[in-house]
């Protein structure tokens, strides 16, 4: 059984989808599919990606482990759609939700609720996105979503102030939302809160 995960599996992640784009799934297929996916979102984030079996995903669940197998393949299958879940989930709260995630606010509370809102997904799957983001050199930057979260701070930034340069900049906010930096700190006792100062703090300095 290959039930194995790294950088050469996650390097496979599909571009984010547009959330228009049609995506039909029978009614239980996708309860099934929202059940697997919160069950290894849990046991991944308790034991970590590489100590949980799909047979502790499957029972998790309480699902078949064929029907595991058949919707994501192995581990890898599944770790990379549980990060394209969480984060079009994200996607969907900065396109059409509530304030200041969503569209409604200035554009330096929305920059800060993003870059939190970022950081608390880098946070809870740290390991997932490290396995992503390192599958090859510079994979970070070829990731749909990274091209998606770009866009949408240079936007931000551009509405703030036009006079700058929005492209670069919105690169230098991502930055430190880099998975190795991320777990780098961490492992040297920052936390959550701290990080997030930080960003607050950046986008202060550059929005006003």
């Amino acid at each position: 059984m290959n039930d194995r995960t790294g950088p050469q599996s996650v390097s496979q992640r599909r571009d984010l989808p547009l959330l228009d784009e049609s995506r039909p799934e029978r009614a239980d297929a996708r309860r099934n599919r929202l059940k697997v996916l919160a069950a290894a979102d849990r046991l991944f984030t308790e034991y970590g990606v590489k100590n949980v079996s799909l047979d502790a995903i499957a029972a998790e669940a309480k699902v078949g482990k064929g029907t595991v197998f058949r919707r994501f393949g192995d581990r890898a299958g599944l770790a990379v759609a549980l990060l394209d879940e969480r984060e079009q989930e994200l996607q969907a709260k900065m396109l059409t939700g509530p304030p200041p995630l969503g569209p409604g606010a200035p554009p330096s509370d929305r920059a800060v609720a993003f870059l939190e809102a970022y950081l608390d997904l880098l946070d809870r799957h740290a390991e997932l996105f490290a396995d992503s983001e390192n599958a090859s050199e510079g994979a970070r930057y070829r990731i749909g979503s990274y091209h998606l979260w770009h866009r949408h701070l240079v936007v931000l930034i551009e509405e703030a102030r036009p006079a700058l340069d929005a492209g670069y900049l919105a690169h230098a906010l991502l930055a430190p939302l880099a998975a190795d930096l991320h777990q780098a700190l961490r492992e040297d006792g920052y936390d959550l809160d701290r990080l997030k100062a930080g960003i607050r703090t950046l986008v202060k300095a550059l929005l006003g």
